[in-house]
């Protein structure tokens, strides 16, 4: 009896698990999940730890369509084509936190009035330019790589950058204005043992391409892949700091610019052309 309700434990468990991965997908992406004959606000705080396991579904989508177009065209319109792609299978939910932020902190001088321009729905000038620049940064550095070192970029960018995102739940408190948070559970704090767990869906990434890409991985050499990894600690912690003097904390938007810049920077590490040795 006590063998057949550890196991009723464990699969109820897993089934919750499961549950709350289908939650973030459903958060991040713009991809169908069965619907749920019952929710729960807090769902969506504790599938945060699921964020990085989501990226790496983004990036394995995103690689596969990189790959298919760079059979049929040039890097160049591969890297145009993966973007978009990656942009519609997310709804451009990082990009619009970018372009907010962006306006925000670029328009706003007191904590108050960033709030407040970082909700208005419009577009700024620095929004504008913010987006534009990322985009044209993204595209520009995965046609600078060869082709298997930018689908590895793809799947370790996506993943590592939606780690590196959540970790300022740990960080920072939140630092908006609660009753306008988009999503009220998310304005709450990670523990560190939830950050320890999602690192995960890192290294499981990290495992498969190297599986998978064996000859990718050794030409892109350990310094270079310390060096990316380093670019998007830095630029997390850039964003870190940041938000902590500007707003007090994290936002949503903060949230995305995140996801992005560290996204780019991982790329800029992949891409540089003179390896450390």
């Amino acid at each position: 009896m006590q063998s057949s309700s550890s196991k009723l434990s464990v699969l109820q468990r897993l089934r919750y698990e499961a549950r709350l991965i289908l939650v973030a997908v459903q958060f991040l992406t713009r991809i169908s999940v069965p619907s749920f004959s019952h929710y729960d606000p807090q769902w969506l705080h504790q599938s945060s730890r699921y964020f990085p396991a989501v990226g790496l579904l983004i990036g394995l989508l995103c690689a596969g369509v990189f790959w298919l177009s760079s059979l049929l065209f040039i890097p160049l319109v591969a890297a145009v084509i993966s973007t978009a792609f990656g942009i519609k299978l997310t709804g451009a939910f990082h990009e619009d936190g970018l372009a907010d932020s962006c306006d925000g902190l670029g328009g706003g001088l007191t904590r108050e009035r960033t709030l407040t321009i970082m909700k208005d729905s419009r577009l700024g000038t620095y929004g504008v330019l913010g987006l534009v620049s990322a985009l044209l940064l993204k595209i520009s550095l995965l046609t600078a790589m060869p082709t298997p070192v930018a689908i590895v970029a793809l799947i370790i960018g996506h993943t590592a950058s939606r780690l590196f995102c959540i970790s300022l739940l740990t960080l920072l408190p939140y630092g908006g204005e609660i009753e306008h948070a988009k999503a009220k559970p998310m304005a709450q704090q990670l523990t560190p043992l939830q950050a320890i767990y999602s690192s995960g869906w890192l290294i499981l990434a990290i495992t498969f391409v190297t599986l998978v890409f064996p000859n990718t991985m050794q030409q892109i050499g350990i310094w270079q892949w310390l060096l990316a990894l380093l670019l998007g600690i830095g630029a997390t912690d850039y964003m870190r700091r940041l938000l902590r003097r500007r707003l007090d904390g994290y936002t949503g938007d903060g949230l995305g610019a995140t996801q992005q810049l560290s996204e780019i920077a991982i790329y800029i590490g992949l891409a540089a052309s003179l390896p450390l040795i």
